[in-house]
């Protein structure tokens, strides 16, 4: 897991370096930005459809994950409107505190039924 971790940790400064300049140059007005590319039916809001799809799914599998819980819930919400900046943190965390990547994707308790098959 030494690798996810080092891809996760560099993503997220560079994420975090490249959002810093993007506010300072433009501000904060990403969902106009975001909508408008979408709503004029062009490259950029074409890509714009195809990461919500990813923001989705990222936001579905923090639910499932989490069982559906209510903190899983919560966090999906958070996952989906983060993106990566919520995703490298969690999946980082995670894998600092699961044995294994079967249990960061799975959670322990999918993943000791996987094991156990």
């Amino acid at each position: 897991m030494l690798w996810l971790r080092a891809v996760l940790v560099i993503h997220l400064i560079a994420l975090v370096i490249y959002t810093a300049i993007v506010i300072d140059r433009h501000g904060w007005d990403l969902l106009t930005v975001f909508f408008g590319d979408i709503l004029a039916f062009t490259w950029p809001g074409q890509f714009n459809v195809d990461f919500s799809g990813f923001l989705i799914l990222s936001a579905f599998w923090t639910a499932w994950r989490g069982q559906f819980s209510p903190p899983s819930l919560l966090l999906a919400v958070v996952a989906f409107f983060g993106g990566m900046m919520f995703l490298s943190i969690y999946l980082l965390w995670l894998s600092l505190r699961a044995p294994s990547i079967e249990a960061v994707m799975l959670g322990r308790r999918h993943a000791s039924h996987m094991r156990a098959s």
